[in-house]
């Protein structure tokens, strides 16, 4: 039996998508705590940290980020699962690769594009 025409691209974004995500955990990561690790004159006020951990703000904000981490960490998981699985022609990368297009739908406008296209 022949391989769809659309499972290699549809591979190759699916670990484009993870790669993104692995950026995007690390942008979060440097960006979103460095006004809580350090001075950083970009956010810095007075040469003061950004907010207090004690205070409502910071705990609101810390919590905030760490729920962002997770998320975008769970769609990396999520696309290397499916990019391995739509590789080795496996039921489960399929479905993987399904519940990923059904949330690359929201990325407009490439992810809607290949949303739809790895419906078809």
């Amino acid at each position: 039996m022949k391989k769809p025409d659309l499972l290699i691209p549809i591979a190759i974004w699916e670990f484009f998508t993870a790669f993104g995500a692995l950026i995007a955990i690390a942008a979060i990561s440097i960006f979103g705590f460095t006004g809580f690790l350090g001075n950083w004159d970009g956010w810095s006020y007075s040469g003061g940290r950004m907010w207090d951990f004690g205070s409502m703000p910071g705990v609101a904000i810390i919590f905030g980020l760490s729920v962002a981490i997770f998320v975008v960490f769970c769609v990396l998981v999520l696309a290397i699962l499916s990019g391995i699985g739509i590789l080795k022609g496996k039921e489960w990368g399929r479905v993987t690769a399904m519940v990923h297009s059904v949330i690359s739908l929201f990325w407009f406008p490439v992810g809607t594009v290949i949303g739809v296209l790895s419906h078809i």
